[in-house]
């Protein structure tokens, strides 16, 4: 098992940035992939961004190219999301996801994804 606890959402102006945490702890080396998801209100959860155990590539959603990094500490256990630029579309709850299995790369369904943090809101004002 691998438990997920999320944390550094809150509420920004548009144009602004902030960086959100994601801790993993239990079987941590289990976590061969981790990705970030997010879900607007009203909408279904869409996927944001993927990274490897390694760390040495990334894949992203079109929508946040150029604006998001994702990246991981594996000394600390820990994957986080820069999120620049930010646009009020960019509103949701965002969710980090891991899963001990090694898919085809990127993996990007959010069914292949076994574990789940329990979100923190993001609120960008216009």
């Amino acid at each position: 098992q691998v438990q997920l606890v999320e944390s550094g959402g809150g509420l920004v102006q548009a144009g602004g940035s902030l960086k959100l945490a994601c801790a993993a702890s239990g079987r941590t080396f289990g976590a061969k992939r981790m990705a970030w998801f997010r879900q607007a209100p009203g909408k279904e959860r869409e996927f944001v961004a993927t990274i490897p155990w390694s760390g040495s590539i990334t894949y992203y959603t079109d929508s946040v190219k150029g604006r998001f990094t994702i990246s991981r500490d594996n000394t600390k256990n820990t994957l986080y999301l820069l999120m620049n630029s930010l646009k009020p579309e960019d509103t949701a709850v965002y969710y980090c996801a891991a899963t001990e299995n090694y898919y085809s790369w990127p993996t990007t369904d959010q069914r292949k994804f076994e574990y789940w943090g329990q979100g923190t809101q993001v609120t960008v004002s216009s």
